[in-house]
């Protein structure tokens, strides 16, 4: 079977999603570096694998899969990865956690979208570091108030890391790059520990797929 591969950027939320997907899977990949900063997004190449130069773009199975959360449903379904509940209301739940991430705060906190905000408000540094630390820190607080829930244990939902941790602890990374105060969130502080002792998150952090260190 041909090895999986990985068109990603070292610090995409999105992609970083995926690679946890991955991990937690046990398949090996091949990674490919589609530098955001360098332009590479642009390339005639990459708009082939996804026209709205986004990453990541995962090659598996013989087919070209686009949209982080669609990859990981594509491995939920052929790879038999336990992320979502069985029951519907459940399921549902988890869904609704992992949209809150990257249907709410990741669009409006993607760097297009804030350099676009600034050039139309001719803003400078500051600009953007107020604008990622006011969203990422509403959509989180949202989201530490929706893990006050009986069906939140160890992780989001349960006892095992499912959907919504793989979105979540992604988004944490961006919080503290963009320096949001996170720290008085609690049970988003615990599940995060939780998620850093399992290596498949570990390994998936961007620290360790920075291929231009």
């Amino acid at each position: 079977m041909t090895t999986p591969v990985l068109y990603d950027y070292w610090r995409s939320s999105a992609s970083y999603r995926v690679r946890i997907a991955l991990n937690l899977a046990g398949i090996a990949y091949q990674p490919v570096v589609i530098d955001l900063l360098a332009g590479d997004h642009g390339s005639p190449e990459h708009l082939e694998r996804n026209p709205l130069g986004k990453v990541p773009a995962l090659d598996i199975d013989g087919v070209m899969l686009t949209q982080s959360l669609a990859i990981v449903e594509y491995l939920i379904e052929t790879r038999g990865l336990a992320l979502l509940p069985d029951e519907p209301a459940e399921r549902a739940r988890v869904r609704a956690l992992a949209d809150v991430i990257a249907m709410d705060i990741h669009p409006i906190c993607n760097l297009s979208v804030v350099a676009h905000v600034m050039e139309l408000t001719q803003g400078g540094d500051a600009v953007r570091v107020a604008w990622m630390q006011r969203f990422i820190s509403q959509g989180l607080e949202a989201f530490e108030k929706l893990l006050g829930h009986p069906q939140t244990g160890t992780f989001c939902h349960g006892d095992t890391p499912g959907l919504a941790d793989i979105c979540l602890i992604p988004q944490l990374y961006n919080a503290e790059r963009w320096g949001a105060d996170i720290s008085g969130l609690r049970r988003i502080q615990a599940i995060r520990s939780a998620c850093q002792a399992l290596p498949a998150f570990a390994n998936a952090h961007p620290d360790k797929c920075n291929n231009s260190a």
